[in-house]
């Protein structure tokens, strides 16, 4: 446990370089944070959805994988919205609740999956982050709009988000078997490296401000029970369930499927708040802290549960 403490200390540590790169652009160069929001969303992330759905080898198992993860997703995303709603009587509330529906799993899972996983395995996991990113583009997307916007301009923002459509363009040509160029497909590859820095800048970027908005000590426990605690069991559930009774998976993606839920807060929750303005150095913050503590969360995790 302790050498895998360490490997995976020393894999997080370029991220928080990253992210205190982002402080900087925003603190002394005067980036927006709106605007790299919009590049994550509209721009990086449909291409790196594309590319995922056309690139993975599919069967039964691993297409209802990210569906079956996309349900849990918008469970406990609303089912965090209804609870917190006794603690929170601001929008602070729908961007908790988006928290509570994903995490870091392409930022940081990717990396982690390539650690502990076979190469075969690292591709399905890929595939699966569509899941997040399926949950964060409609359900995550509409909680958090809904905060500020009413339900027809929520549906009208979710229905421009373009990742939606990527997804289904990627697995229709993967289907069609389509060929796409070499060339192409490996300039169309290196927006997943973009995606991944331009994502931890963004985190960096939203804490910009965060002095004047103070610690919210109940935000944070609650974004951190849903994560570190509800999720990962909520997982061995379903995990426990389909191997007594369905026997719709098997060893490997119950592998990945527990990667999928041991990861720390997502980075998109700071592009999402700060796209919608909806308290992003509070999620900035969260996430950075869960991404701190999820150093000695993961190794215990994996030790303990991993199947």
């Amino acid at each position: 446990m302790l050498e895998l403490a360490t490997a995976l200390g020393l894999k997080i540590f370029p991220l928080y370089i990253t992210i205190a790169l982002g402080f900087v652009m925003v603190q002394y160069f005067e980036a927006r944070r709106e605007s790299m929001a919009s590049l994550l969303i509209y721009i990086l992330g449909p291409v790196v959805t594309f590319m995922a759905s056309y690139r993975v080898e599919l069967n039964l198992g691993v297409i209802i994988l990210p569906v079956v993860l996309f349900i849990l997703n918008s469970i406990l995303s609303l089912g965090a919205l209804k609870a917190s709603s006794n603690f929170f009587s601001d929008n602070t509330k729908n961007i908790l609740a988006f928290s509570a529906g994903t995490g870091n799993t392409g930022y940081f899972g990717i990396p982690l999956a390539i650690m502990l996983l076979e190469p075969s395995l690292v591709n399905i996991y890929i595939f699966t982050v569509l899941a997040s990113l399926l949950y964060e583009n409609t359900v995550g997307f509409f909680v958090v709009a809904k905060g500020n916007y009413s339900i027809k301009q929520s549906l009208q923002k979710v229905a421009k988000l373009p990742a939606l459509y990527a997804i289904i363009l990627g697995l229709t040509c993967n289907v069609l078997k389509v060929e796409i160029s070499t060339d192409l497909g490996n300039y169309l590859d290196t927006f997943k490296n973009a995606y991944a820095i331009l994502g931890m800048m963004m985190i960096g970027m939203g804490l910009k401000g965060l002095k004047s908005v103070g610690i919210d000590k109940m935000f944070i426990a609650f974004a951190f029970g849903m994560k570190f605690l509800i999720y990962p069991f909520a997982v061995l559930v379903i995990i426990w369930i389909d191997m007594a009774y369905f026997h719709l998976f098997n060893t490997g993606l119950y592998q990945v499927m527990f990667l999928f839920a041991i990861p720390p807060m997502a980075g998109n929750t700071v592009a999402v708040a700060s796209l919608l303005n909806v308290h992003p150095q509070k999620a900035s913050l969260a996430v950075i802290l869960s991404t701190a503590v999820s150093i000695f969360t993961i190794p215990v995790m994996i030790a303990l549960f991993m199947p």
